[in-house]
């Protein structure tokens, strides 16, 4: 389903159900070592998910280790992305010299817990989601928000390398499957880049689930 938010260039792997018995990829136990049950399935998952799509681009089979913010650390000339719900696991990556960056998150379709949008939204967020959802009801907008600022900042940190708050980027929604997030910090990236001033992004409800993407290309 999430293939369909990114470009022609990343290769995508989903996964509804986890292995019965599957244990995480020799080189990876430490980092879900002292994990409850249901943290290790995710994650086993959506390393093998990873694998996989990594495979696709000739990557040969290895572990797939952990940064400072737990943020997956790929191949040298490979960006990604990973996420994990309840009932979804999905991982996508592209070659470095087409996309800069990638970011994808999976909510359940669903309310926000009371109290969490108010910590997720800056100033005129919340009146343009009640223009949202008055126009259309069916979607929850406040998640929709919630999995797109997750997806921003998945593609974020590996460019800057510093932390964005939900309170860092202002988003505006396209009913028709697109999101802009306005970067309210300075943008400079460690790769010499261009700044990071607006992120675009695309959207999908489908299968009782939120999904997100953005993609950050390497050229114009």
């Amino acid at each position: 389903m999430i293939e369909a938010l990114l470009p022609a260039d990343a290769r995508v792997v989903e996964a509804f159900a986890d292995s019965p018995g599957e244990g995480p990829y020799p080189g990876e136990e430490d980092l879900v070592a002292r994990a409850v049950d249901r943290r290790r399935h995710e994650f086993v998952t959506a390393r093998r998910c990873a694998r996989q799509a990594l495979a696709q681009l000739g990557y040969a089979p290895a572990p797939i280790r952990s940064g400072p913010r737990r943020e997956p650390l790929w191949p040298p000339g490979v960006v990604g992305s990973i996420t994990h719900c309840v009932g979804y696991r999905a991982a996508a990556v592209a070659p470095a010299g087409a996309v800069a960056g990638l970011g994808i998150d999976a909510e359940p379709h669903e309310q926000l817990p009371d109290g969490v949008a108010d910590a997720v939204t800056t100033p005129g967020e919340p009146e343009r989601l009640a223009a949202l959802r008055a126009a259309d009801p069916a979607t929850h907008w406040d998640r929709l928000l919630f999995s797109a600022k997750e997806s921003v900042y998945k593609a974020w940190y590996p460019l800057t390398g510093r932390w964005l708050g939900f309170e860092d980027a202002e988003l505006t929604f396209d009913p028709a499957g697109r999101f802009t997030a306005r970067i309210l910090v300075d943008g400079t990236r460690a790769d010499g880049g261009p700044a990071l001033r607006t992120l675009d992004g695309r959207w999908l409800v489908a299968g009782g689930l939120v999904l997100t993407a953005v993609a950050v290309f390497s050229r114009p």
